[in-house]
Parts: structure tokens; sequence; C-alpha cells
């Protein structure tokens, strides 16, 4: 089922009244079969992975909550492991395998057909498989009590606002909610109506309009020039944004009315200052799965941490990361830049320091400060702001042009499109892409900037919203309803996050 659908606008209003009219010891029993009809509405059968993985790692968790050691724990978490990325490996990667396979066979002189499976990804599988290994992993370190009851870890792997793409939840935060609903809050239910809307706002009026071109130059960019691809990649990077951030918003937002907090998944990623903050920024919860359950290990792992390791740790973990979005090259290549990316920023980031401390100091002896000024002199001040308004800057087109390998169709699209980003010939004009798209596309891009600048710097609007009167407030979600439903792509197009 999609969050921009008919159906979901039905379901949810008649969810939360039959969720909060029934007694509190049957809430959790609703939410499960929601969450599992929510599901099927894709393909029922996909519903045994999430059973099957369900109960591997529900028995496994038992199973390692009896065993006082992390040796005796050891068999029941590499069982989980391998059920769970098994039915990953097997659904999302065997023919990106056998393809990569039956390509190498071919250079060496060897054709040979490679048997895969034909089969439709299961939408979400890689979000609930990570969410599942989270508590495997948590339960065998010791830092989490297996749960004993049946329901409620189906419901912690199946909860329907964040099941398909996110945030991928922690078991120490969900389940213990789950565990103690809370009753209907009024406060809460504004400020989730509002997310929901501001993520309908994202998806349909942003993102899925920006698609409009986006989606031509990628499909045939031997079509379309430099201007196109410029235009093409700044638009791209903003309607992923907007489309992942609207999935975020709405299944927050929709957790919140039935009393639950999920994790915040973006934290404004485009004010980044370096690709290491952009990534704290960007998909925290996936961003942080890795570091806790992959990175810390591979660092600690061989004793004491040198800078091989530690780079190498880097590498190993975006290269993952890259194939976690996808089964392409393209995808492990756009991984790889961006390791890469932070290893050169570490390893420059001595010479930079110095190149501004330098830089300022001799801008000091040039212009010093009054004897009566207090504080950072002027041209320091300045100095700072250039600083890190350069770093913005650099650090959103590093972002902007690794794009290429992640949306391109292929490494030889991706190769082409590279290769001629600085022919600079004709306008960024598409056909079908007309002028209302476009200035409604760079408008509410200049709405979205704004909005999230006041939240960052003047009041943060969730807080706002659920103490704003009640004629301001209402006045808000109207303007809001009428900008999605007048200026919005209703052409029912699936989240980008669910291929992944």
């Amino acid at each position: 089922m999609l969050f921009n659908s008919l159906d979901f606008l039905l379901f949810l209003p008649l969810v939360v009244g039959l969720y909060f009219g029934l007694p509190v010891r049957f809430r959790w029993l609703l939410l499960l079969v929601a969450s599992y009809v929510f599901y099927a509405w894709w393909k029922v059968e996909y519903l045994l992975l999430i059973v099957a993985s369900t109960l591997v790692d529900y028995l496994c968790g038992l199973a390692m909550g009896r065993r006082p050691t992390r040796r005796a724990r050891r068999p029941f978490l590499i069982l989980s492991l391998v059920t769970n990325l098994g039915l990953l490996a097997a659904f999302k990667y065997l023919g990106f395998f056998a393809d990569s396979l039956e390509a190498l066979l071919g250079l060496l002189g060897h054709p040979t057909d490679v048997p895969t499976l034909d089969v439709l990804l299961p939408v979400g599988i890689s979000f609930y498989t990570f969410q599942t290994l989270s508590y495997s992993i948590d339960v065998y370190r010791g830092k989490l009590e297996p749960e004993r009851h049946l329901g409620y870890f189906a419901l912690f792997v199946s909860f329907f606002p964040q099941l398909v793409a996110g945030p991928i939840e922690r078991a120490g935060n969900l389940l213990p909610q789950l565990h103690h609903p809370r009753p209907l809050d009024s406060l809460r239910l504004r400020s989730g109506f509002f997310l929901i809307l501001w993520g309908f706002f994202k998806k349909v009026v942003i993102a899925d309009r920006l698609a409009l071109y986006v989606d031509p130059v990628f499909a045939q960019p031997h079509a379309y020039t430099a201007a196109h691809y410029w235009t093409a990649l700044y638009f791209f990077v903003f309607q992923i944004f907007c489309d992942f951030s609207a999935y975020s918003d709405i299944a927050i937002g929709t957790a919140r009315i039935f009393g639950i907090d999920l994790m915040e998944n973006f934290r404004r990623p485009f004010a980044a200052r370096s690709i290491v903050e952009f990534w704290q920024r960007w998909h925290i919860s996936l961003t942080t799965w890795f570091r806790d359950y992959l990175y810390t290990p591979l660092l600690r792992s061989g004793g004491r941490t040198s800078r091989a390791r530690w780079f190498s740790s880097i590498f190993i973990v975006f290269v993952l990361s890259g194939l976690w979005y996808g089964a392409a090259w393209t995808f492990v290549l756009w991984g790889a830049l961006h390791g890469l990316y932070l290893i050169v920023g570490l390893l420059t980031r001595p010479v930079r320091r110095a190149f501004w401390h330098g830089l300022e100091q001799r801008l000091g002896r040039i212009a010093p400060a009054p004897a009566h000024a207090a504080g950072i002199p002027d041209l320091s001040r300045l100095l700072l702001r250039l600083r890190g308004g350069l770093a913005v800057l650099t650090t959103f087109h590093l972002v902007v042009l690794s794009l290429i390998l992640f949306r391109a169709a292929s490494l030889s699209d991706a190769a082409y499109m590279a290769a001629h980003l600085l022919d600079f010939t004709g306008s960024p004009a598409l056909p079908g892409f007309s002028f209302a798209d476009w200035a409604i596309g760079l408008g509410s891009i200049g709405l979205l900037e704004a909005v999230q600048w006041i939240d960052a710097h003047v009041i943060r609007l969730e807080t706002w919203i659920e103490t704003a009167p009640r004629l301001v407030r209402w006045g808000l979600y109207y303007l809001l309803m009428a900008i999605v439903l007048l200026l919005g792509v209703f052409d029912r197009r699936p989240f980008i996050y669910f291929q992944f």
C-alpha cells in the first residue's frame, strides 16, 4: 500500500479509530493485523518472508537469552544472520552476482549461462532485515533482554508506518512503546497530522514533479546535453531528499498519532560542511546501524587501531552501504566514491585547517582589530562565514556529482554523462516540462529551504504547531492541503527507496 494513495487515506483513519476504540490489551493485535494487511497489499505471498524472519529471530533471541556467555549464544546469532542475510541475498543480490559472474566468464573466454531466480524484489526487505538483525545482535551482546511475547515481537518487525522504508528502528526504542500504549493525545495528533501533510507536500508537489524532468534525462542521456545533465542532477538531489524524507515524515507522523516515537531520519543534510557531517544528517537510522554493527566491530577487530585499519574500515562500510542501496555496480561505485570522499577529507583536514588558520593570521596583521573590540574581529568573523559557506557548497556539489552513479541506469550511461558535463551547449529546456512545472518545482524548493531554515534557526515548527492558536493551525492545515491538491502530481509514483 502506498502512502500517496487513496487506499492509505482510507486505511489510516480506520485503523486509528479502531485502535483507540479497543481496550488497551488488544491494541497490539490490531496493529499487527493492520501491518500485515498493509504489506500484503503489494503481494500477499511475501508475508511468508516476514513471518519466517520473525519466527527465526524470535526463537534465536529466546535461545540466546537462556545462555550466559557470548560463546554459547554464537550459534544462534549465526543462524539468525544466515537466515536473514540468506533471504536478502536470494531475493535481492542473486541476479546481480549471477550477471557479474556471467560477464567475468565471458571476458575470460568461457561464456556460461548462470542460473538465477526471476522474482520480484520484496518491498522493504532491506529495511526489516536490518531491523531484525539489530535485535539479534543486541541480544547476543547482552545489551537487550529477549522479547518473550511473540505478538509484540512480530509487531516490532512489521510495524506498518516504518515497515517499507524506515526509519530502521532499534528494539530498545520501539518494543517498550508497543508494550505500553499511550492514550489519544491531542498534541500528538496535531503534530502527527502536520508531519503527514508536510510529507505529502514534499512527495507529490516537489519530488514527483521534479521526476518529470529527471526521469527522461537519465533514461536517455545520449539525447541530451550538459545543461540537461546539471539541471537533472540538481533536481534529483532535491527529488531523492524530498521523496525519502517525505516517507520518513509520514511514517513518524503516523506513528506519533498512535503514541509511538520513531527516530529522526534526516536533519537538514544539505547544510552539512563535510561528507562526514552529511552522513550524520542523511538516512540517520541506516548510518548509525552501519556504525554500530559493522564499522565499530571492524575497527576493534584487530586490537590497536592503525590509520590503515581506520581507512579500510571506512571504505568497506561504504562499499557495503552502496550495495545495500542497490544490486548494481553503479551503487557499489557510488558507495566506494563516498568512502574515498571521507578518506581524502580526513587526510587533507590538517592542511585545510592550517590554510585557514594562516589566512586568518595574515588578515589579522593586515587589518588588526580595534583596541576596544571584543570577541572575534570583523574580518575573522567574515572569514569564518566564508569558510563555512564554501564548505557547505563543496559538500553539496560532491554529493550532487556522486548521484550520477546513483541514478544512472548503467555504468556506460554514468560514464557518458560524466564525460560530457562540461560540454555547455544548448538550454536546459525539456519537452514536456512546462513553464508551470519550472515555477512550481523551483518555488516549492525555495519554500522547503525557507521552512527548514526557520525550523533550524527560529522555532521548531512541530513545537509551534502544537501550541499555535486553533485558527492559525487550521489555516496552515488547509493551506498545505490546498497546495498538495492543486499542485501535486498524482500518478501513484512509488517512493524511490521502495526499490532498496
